[in-house]
């Protein structure tokens, strides 16, 4: 009877550590000091569809992008600048879809979304359907900070940034080739096929296989402080003034300084029924799961048996960092306090 209770003893000490260590090892443990994360959308992207030239260019992109934010955060900058800063170069690029290269509506429009979220107090800001104003994700701070409300949209959203004197444009400044084309395919596609009805005008029916670009970034800043945020140009072909998930605070940004900072990517609708981002930071509170699993949960199964495609950029308040999607690739990259440097496109 001793030697049973001897033996029951010890494995209840074992299973207690391996327990505890679980919690103990990927919660409060600190692996960087200050880390910022970026991502440039997710899809199909495939090395044998992509030039050399066209490869280079959206590597270069990003890492002039997080290198910005990354200077912010060695220099003792807070998170929010570093984000901030960082979704500007990449608004400001035609290859991404958010700002510059946002992708046109059914109406040959360009309606930009953006979010911003800080995790110390859980304050958000967000823009829907913009069209001029040059930086989305600006507009979003403004409206975090500078506004009692959390979601502007539409005309009243560009008022507010005119008030608030931030840079505003014409609607020519948004115009790429590249999109206008890819707008004329689609509705082409869809004649062809359905005569638009009701159904089909309401998405892309390539966006399966087709990358979506929107950008996001997630800084860890020295203090400890999380910041995560979100811009787009939306879906391709969108009516009726759609919204995605990259305004919605919980489903395309959200940031908690006790678990983590997320930005989403992928088929909004989806992300929105399973409030991805939210998602994540609630299964670490609540279940003690680390980064990865949570987001291994929600992105893997989740989102994917919902019928769901796209990925997150995650950044724990311990600066681990997580790449997850469940497309043939994103564009994305990484910086940690140790200057490491990592830019990569495809699944490997």
């Amino acid at each position: 009877m001793r030697a049973f209770l001897t033996i029951s003893f010890l494995s209840i000490f074992i299973y207690s550590c391996k327990t505890e260590n679980k919690v103990t090892v990927t919660d409060n443990v600190k692996t960087n000091e200050f880390a910022i994360i970026i991502h440039g959308g997710a899809g199909t992207i495939l090395k044998k569809n992509m030039t050399p030239e066209k490869e280079k260019a959206y590597k270069d992109k990003l890492e002039e992008a997080i290198k910005i934010g990354h200077t912010i955060l060695k220099n003792g900058g807070k998170s929010i600048d570093a984000v901030e800063k960082t979704i500007h170069v990449l608004e400001n690029s035609p290859l991404f879809n958010a700002g510059k290269g946002a992708v046109f509506t059914h109406d040959e429009s360009n309606e930009l979304d953006a979010s911003i979220m800080t995790g110390n107090n859980l304050n958000a800001g967000a823009v829907a359907g913009v069209k001029n104003v040059k930086n989305p994700i600006s507009l979003a701070r403004k409206v975090m900070e500078n506004s009692p409300h959390v979601l502007l949209s539409g005309i009243g959203a560009s008022v507010f940034a005119k008030e608030q004197g931030l840079e505003l444009v014409d609607s020519n400044y948004f115009f790429t080739e590249s999109r206008f084309k890819s707008l004329q395919r689609v509705k082409e596609k869809m004649k062809a096929e359905l005569d638009h009805d009701a159904k089909s005008a309401f998405y892309d029916p390539e966006i399966k296989d087709a990358k979506f670009g929107t950008v996001g970034c997630v800084a860890l800043d020295k203090n400890g402080n999380i910041t995560a945020g979100t811009s787009t140009g939306g879906m391709t072909n969108k009516r009726w003034n759609r919204i995605g998930d990259s305004p919605i605070i919980g489903s395309g940004t959200y940031a908690n300084n006790t678990t983590c900072g997320v930005s989403s990517t992928g088929w909004g609708e989806y992300f929105i029924r399973a409030q991805v981002a939210h998602d994540i930071s609630a299964l670490m509170e609540y279940k003690n799961l680390s980064l990865k699993e949570a987001s291994q949960e929600v992105i893997q199964n989740k989102l994917t048996q919902l019928g769901g495609t796209g990925g997150i950029i995650a950044l724990d308040k311990n600066g681990n960092m997580v790449f997850e999607f469940n497309t043939a690739g994103m564009y994305r990259a990484s910086m940690n306090d140790k200057d490491e440097l990592q830019v990569k496109i495809y699944k490997e």
